[in-house]
């Protein structure tokens, strides 16, 4: 395994694909939040899902 951070690597594919994943994680959080449903995220080996609510209250205590 490569130790070097990912925002190192020469393909520049690669080290953008870092942002391009915060970028679904967040759309994938409006979704949830738009839509009403949950948001399944596997934490630490452990399938989570995280209530529409829930999501809205960290969205609204984010500074702007």
């Amino acid at each position: 395994m490569n130790p070097k951070p990912i925002t190192e690597a020469k393909d520049p594919d690669l080290r953008a694909s870092v942002a391009a994943m915060r970028r679904a994680a967040e759309l994938a959080r409006e979704t949830a939040i738009r839509t009403g449903t949950y948001l399944v995220v596997v934490k630490n080996g452990e399938l989570i899902r995280i209530p529409a609510q829930v999501l809205r209250a960290e969205t609204s205590k984010k500074p702007a």
